[in-house]
């Protein structure tokens, strides 16, 4: 039995080894639309039964639309006979004139709500890609929110140079047509299966996989979460080598809030996150799937493989990718600590798309300016000020612990925010740093109140140790090196550890961090057995609790069928 891909809709956990019949389509635009009506433990497979296309078979296009689903929209239709469906009572705001604008042209693709049109715009000629969607089909109020979500996402994104872009929406009585680029230079699945073997060479693998992280990471700090990164959902602009890739399906994308998780479980099997199954999953999850793209990309198979669909959700929970088998012994070792940092099970130790952007792999030919400002960095910093000040004592001691090589990403993002480049962040350019997390929406007295809080030496400004402590990653360096962690962390520890006994006292507290008055307070929060002293293991507990967790999702609406 070949592999089947479950794709945008809910994938379910259990008793999901049926494939879905097969309806062959054509794949250029995103096309598909997750039924509003589909029960919630609805599979859907994706738009090609891939089998074994990674491991050298020929490619084919059997495209798959989700099963019983269209059957189910007319069984609803029949349950509310005489109801006009919510599509047809609805103005969705949209231009009224695509009629007197466009021309359509030559079917491209369609799903299980609309179609995909090359159109021709009649006031220059231009050829554009138009999703026709009909109204009708949006029986209930949650399809008609996921169309008017789709146009918001684009226009959010609209301008990145690797997403689709985003030109108008327009409605009549019948339709809503979002009109976008045309991408005519097929999909990345398609360019993989053409290459040598089934794999690009590392050099393209790496140009790939960075216009796929700037994406991410974009998303991100719009506050979005793609939820369905796979090479099936990128485009090429053009057929020429050096084509950009364009995202262009956001139909599973959904607006994020910090501090909260999704709970419901989407994606496509082969690149759903462990996080996703969890049904606990932020932005993390999409640095997932671009690992295990990069994986595929780079040795022409998939890291989790399995006959069924719970067979490869077990696959993603418990076990590593095999970095043993042809052709990786071949394959830098800057490529393998690549994907290994990427396809890390706690999300918390995972790099983030924008540390992603710094890794030296990706970063090879690439300009620093393209990495884009890490949602992460900036809610790690708004998160320090909260922390006791013993933690924030114990952070600077590690930060001072650290490297070049690990402060590397470090140094990108504080140029990101040092706008003026004179080697330190003031109160204006944290101001502005800050704004750019929009999901947030920062009061301007928690600005001056965050930099103080990382400004140690006082002076009303932040320089780069004093940025390194506040947005340290403290499971990742745990995660990536434990035996430089425990070296790390050491070295910490004995910054306070003054006569080098194994103990932290009240004095050499006081010593280090120079507080006038009873340390007590100080000691309560890391002196788990209240014995008076702060010990090595206690001292780590400490500085893995200052770790930031999963920090970011919700939905500020919650969706019918897309949410558990």
């Amino acid at each position: 039995m070949g592999n089947i891909c479950f794709s945008s809709s809910k994938v379910s956990g259990s008793n999901s080894n049926t494939p879905s019949t097969t309806t062959t389509t054509v794949n250029v635009h995103h096309n598909r639309r997750t039924s509003a009506n589909q029960p919630s433990t609805t599979r859907v497979a994706s738009r090609k039964q891939e089998g074994s296309h990674y491991n050298k078979q020929k490619a084919k296009d059997n495209h798959k639309q989700p099963r019983n689903s269209q059957q189910h929209v007319k069984n609803n239709s029949r349950r509310q006979s005489g109801v006009i469906p919510c599509g047809k009572r609805t103005d969705f705001g949209y231009d009224k004139d695509f009629d007197k604008r466009f021309t359509i042209g030559k079917l491209l693709g369609h799903g299980q709500f609309g179609y995909t049109y090359v159109a021709t715009n009649k006031s220059n000629g231009d050829r554009v890609a138009v999703k026709k969607i009909e109204k009708k089909k949006m029986v209930v109020p949650i399809a008609v929110e996921d169309v008017k979500r789709e146009v918001k996402i684009l226009k959010a994104l609209a301008g990145h140079e690797n997403v689709v872009e985003f030109y108008n929406a327009f409605e009549d009585d019948n339709c809503v047509y979002i009109v976008m680029e045309l991408c005519e230079g097929g999909e990345l699945l398609d360019r993989i299966l053409a290459k040598k073997e089934s794999r690009y060479t590392e050099k393209d693998a790496a140009i790939v996989v960075r216009q796929m992280l700037k994406v991410a990471a974009q998303c991100h700090l719009h506050g979005l979460v793609h939820r369905d990164m796979k090479p099936e959902n990128f485009l090429f602009k053009s057929p020429k080598e050096d084509s950009p890739l364009k995202a262009t399906d956001f139909g599973l994308s959904d607006f994020i809030r910090p501090g909260k998780n999704f709970k419901d479980i989407v994606g496509s099997a082969y690149y759903v996150a462990p996080e996703v199954l969890k049904r606990r999953s932020g932005p993390e999850s999409d640095v997932w799937s671009i690992g295990v793209i990069t994986f595929i990309l780079l040795c022409g198979r998939r890291p989790f493989w399995d006959k069924t669909e719970d067979g490869i959700f077990k696959e993603v929970l418990r076990n590593k990718p095999d970095f043993r088998r042809k052709p990786w012994p071949t394959i830098s070792n800057s490529a393998k600590d690549f994907v290994k940092k990427l396809l890390v099970k706690d999300p918390r130790a995972r790099l983030t798309a924008a540390q992603a952007l710094s890794h030296p792999w990706v970063r090879e030919g690439g300009d620093a300016s393209e990495i884009p400002l890490d949602i992460s960095v900036l809610s790690n910093m708004r998160q320090f000020v909260k922390y006791s000040r013993l933690k924030q004592f114990a952070l600077r001691a590690l930060a001072s612990t650290l490297d070049e090589e690990e402060l590397a990403d470090a140094r990108d993002q504080f140029s990101a925010i040092d706008v003026d480049k004179n080697g330190v962040i003031s109160l204006e350019e944290m101001r502005q740093a800050l704004a750019k997390d929009l999901p947030w929406k920062m009061k301007e007295s928690r600005v001056l109140e965050i930099l103080q809080a990382i400004d140690s030496n006082t002076d009303g400004l932040v320089d780069f140790p004093e940025f390194v402590a506040a947005t340290l990653h403290v499971h990742q360096l745990e995660e990536h090196n434990s035996t430089k962690w425990q070296q790390r962390s050491q070295a910490a520890f004995d910054k306070f550890d003054v006569d080098k006994d194994g103990f932290i006292t009240p004095e050499e507290l006081r010593m280090h961090t120079g507080l006038k008055g009873s340390i007590d307070p100080l000691l309560e929060e890391a002196d788990i057995d209240r014995d008076g002293k702060i010990s090595l293991s206690e001292f780590r507990r400490l500085l893995r609790t200052a770790s930031i967790s999963s920090q970011m999702v919700t939905s500020p609406t919650v969706r019918g069928s897309r949410r558990s």
